[in-house]
């Protein structure tokens, strides 16, 4: 075990033998909420690491939304080596691989890109999923989490494959490798050689694959545009996204956002406007997406450098907004790990998270300024004010 893993570990002991001390102050609670969010920042580092380690640096890149004619494979979720095993083992095999809502980045990464059979992005955010897995005809793998039960009228459940810690009552579970060895996707390719290939439910093409090594590419670009006034603010619009209908409000405040606004996005929230038209400022991208929800940590990063670039003593300075849809899971610790560097002011929506109870929430609204989101006619008002 590294140093590193070992003060994550020491503080992981320290947070659950506070739990059962129900005398603890809250400004001690406050302190462990952010040195949770300080070791946030370190594990989503670690993360990061092991995949430009493994698959290089995200880069810009362009990835398709139509379909082929060869038959396909789904895959869903964040693992990124199931991905690499999945490629490696349906190359040459008439058998195309499209990725599915968090999988998406996995186009980004230079290490896929040399795979031809790699075809493009299918369907939209993870609750999409019902109407997506009809339409595609193939199978679909699940490497992590957020499946959504079929109906009893749903076709596609006799297709569905699961994997690592992902699963679900009665559909096939592909095991994991002994150590050394490659996981065996053979059922799933074989099922796919005998299915239609995905029916076409759009065409074109959508850009990611911002991460901080191509923004720090970029930088010198992205410098001059908010020094010239080109750019006039940035919106970090992360997070999580769901069905729910009062989720339409980021779609609505992405397309009235001025034009001289960016948003910077991880996360499957970005499937609320990363198909909208929003164009580009002097050839940066409106929409820079980062990645998956690890990748968050691409934006702290992008903000850290930002600071230390035009010199500021506080990252609260910076022209940057968070309104971040909010979802009940591990975003949990993107949120710990902004307000462990600082970051005030954070909007969250549709609506604050159910678990912090009154009091709670009265400490982080006095203590960073968290709040919730109004109507797109309000919010923007109090955005660009």
């Amino acid at each position: 075990m590294g140093k590193e893993n070992e003060e994550i570990y020491a503080f992981a002991c320290r947070a659950m033998a506070a739990l059962s001390n129900d005398e603890l102050s809250a400004e001690a609670n406050i302190a462990l909420v952010l040195e949770t969010g300080k070791f946030g920042v370190s594990v989503m580092a670690l993360l990061d690491e092991a995949n430009t380690t493994a698959f290089g640096n995200p880069e810009l890149t362009k990835v398709n939304l139509g379909v082929r004619k060869n038959p396909g494979i789904l895959i869903s979720g964040h693992d990124l080596k199931d991905m690499d095993e999945l490629l490696k083992q349906t190359e040459g095999t008439g058998v195309d691989v499209y990725t599915h809502s968090e999988m998406l980045p996995a186009h980004y990464y230079p290490a896929f890109k040399k795979y031809s059979h790699l075809a493009g992005n299918y369907g939209g955010a993870w609750w999409q999923q019902k109407e997506d897995f009809e339409t595609f005809n193939g199978p679909v793998l699940f490497t992590t989490n957020c499946i959504v039960p079929p109906s009893s009228k749903a076709t596609y459940a006799d297709r569905i494959f699961t994997t690592g810690v992902a699963g679900f009552p009665g559909f096939k579970h592909i095991e994991n490798a002994k150590e050394g060895e490659a996981k065996d996707f053979s059922s799933i390719i074989a099922l796919a050689k005998t299915s239609k290939s995905p029916t076409e439910i759009e065409t074109g093409e959508i850009v990611g694959g911002f991460a901080h090594a191509q923004v720090f590419a970029l930088a010198d670009k992205v410098v001059a545009a908010v020094k010239s006034g080109a750019i006039k603010k940035f919106f970090v619009m992360a997070g999580c996204d769901g069905r729910m209908k009062d989720r339409n409000y980021y779609t609505e405040f992405a397309e009235q956002l001025p034009k001289d606004t960016i948003i910077l996005t991880a996360g499957c929230a970005k499937y609320r406007y990363n198909k909208l038209p929003l164009g580009d400022i002097g050839g940066i991208p409106r929409v820079l997406d980062a990645g998956q929800c690890n990748d968050s940590y691409s934006l702290a990063v992008i903000a850290l450098k930002l600071k230390e670039i035009f010199e500021l003593n506080d990252i609260n300075d910076l022209p940057i907004a968070y309104n971040i849809a909010w979802y009940e899971q591990k975003a949990v610790i993107v949120l710990l790990a902004l307000l462990s560097l600082g970051v005030k002011n954070i909007h969250l929506g549709p609506s604050l998270p159910a678990f912090l109870s009154p009091n709670v929430a009265k400490v982080l609204i006095d203590t960073f300024g968290i709040a919730g989101i109004g109507s797109v006619d309000e919010d923007m008002k109090l955005f660009l004010n």
